[in-house]
């Protein structure tokens, strides 16, 4: 008898898909299933339309922007359906920050945390020694030393919305900043673009973290999403997010595991998930797979962090003080618009209220007056 199939999407890093690959290869088979795993770009999980995705595929690795578009396409299957709430209530305990709650939506959850992650500070090791902690701090880094904003895709607006965080930023009624808290944002990023930011100006994240590993003239970057695969090999450090008035500011990223409507779930598929989401592959498994846990128990563990050169204690605090992101129908049309305005403003000096007009006027395109963010 045959073992029942699945098709599952991932993403084109080895944080994405080296431990999906190797549980398949490794684990699935002996708990009833096989599985296949594709790859698509950053950018084509960033942006790419669920609703698309879920026609094709059973699994689906996607990130929490995404579920607004999800729900309102009727294209996910809620995750209390396959495993009921109490194990939902023992995995919002045992991750690690808002990793499980961003994919809360409309009063279920519609993919379990694979993968944590956040914007922290990366560093060159050869030209930094004690990186800045404060955002005043990195400005005056910039003076002396090469200093890049992450401004590619969608990371222009992800980065503004985790100053706005660190500066107290409480988002008005039937709007998307505080105007005065946007100005001062705003004010933080052109101080940072200078030569460095707009020669990596189209570099995402895997772009820049592999620059600065490969020795290139970058010393900085205060917000980036931490990737762990770049933390050994002794270029790269990484550190918390700067800190402003109101504490670190970071806006949660990772992966969640989706499933589709499409999918036939048996019980042996829920057991490879429940596996996945466990102590055993979330400190041992996926970290050696290349890939960056979940769970408090792995994000302490003292061996795992020295495996990994320090990465999860080096960044620890910031995935839990993270902010989550704009999640409604929506929202990914809007992150994008948001981000062109914000990197193009910033490159041609644009006034800020001009710039801060227009990200308003496409929030109000995109997000319903009332409507859960």
């Amino acid at each position: 008898m045959s073992l029942p199939h699945y098709r599952g999407l991932t993403w084109d890093h080895p944080r994405g898909y080296r431990a999906l690959e190797a549980a398949a290869r490794d684990v699935a088979p002996g708990q009833g299933l096989t599985i296949q795993w594709d790859r698509h770009s950053l950018e084509g999980f960033e942006s790419a339309p669920i609703a698309d995705l879920a026609e094709r595929y059973d699994l689906i690795v996607l990130d929490h922007p995404h579920v607004g578009e999800a729900v309102a396409q009727n294209c996910l299957l809620p995750m209390e359906n396959l495993f009921g709430e109490k194990p939902l209530a023992d995995l919002e305990t045992a991750a690690i920050g808002r990793s499980l709650a961003s994919y809360h939506y409309a009063g279920a959850h519609w993919a379990l945390p694979l993968d944590a992650a956040t914007q922290v500070m990366a560093y060159a090791h050869n030209r930094i020694d004690t990186p800045p902690t404060t955002w005043g701090g990195v400005i005056d880094l910039a003076a002396r030393q090469p200093v890049a904003l992450s401004l590619a895709g969608p990371h222009a607006i992800l980065s503004f919305q985790s100053i706005v965080a660190a500066l107290g930023g409480i988002r008005p009624e039937h709007g998307f900043v505080d105007r005065q808290i946007g100005r001062d944002a705003y004010a933080i990023m052109t101080a940072l673009t200078g030569a460095t930011s707009r020669t990596f100006v189209h570099a995402n994240p895997i772009a820049l973290l592999q620059a600065m590993a490969a020795g290139e003239d970058i010393a900085l970057t205060p917000l980036v999403y931490g990737y762990v695969n770049y933390a050994i090999g002794g270029r790269v450090g990484f550190a918390d997010a700067p800190r402003g008035t109101a504490g670190i500011g970071s806006i949660l990223g990772g992966t969640g595991i989706a499933v589709s409507k499409r999918c036939i779930v048996t019980p042996a598929l829920e057991t490879h998930l429940s596996w996945l989401m466990g102590e055993e592959a979330q400190r041992q498994f996926i970290p050696a797979q290349e890939g960056q846990p979940s769970l408090h128990a792995a994000w302490t563990d003292a061996q795992v962090d020295a495996d990994w050169g320090g990465f999860y204690s080096s960044t620890h605090a910031t995935l839990e003080a993270a902010s989550l992101r704009p999640r409604h129908d929506g929202a990914i049309a809007f992150q994008t618009q948001a981000a062109i305005r914000l990197r193009d403003g910033l490159i041609d000096r644009d006034p800020v209220d001009a710039v801060l007009d227009d990200i308003e006027a496409a929030f109000r395109r995109h997000h319903s007056k009332g409507a859960e963010l």
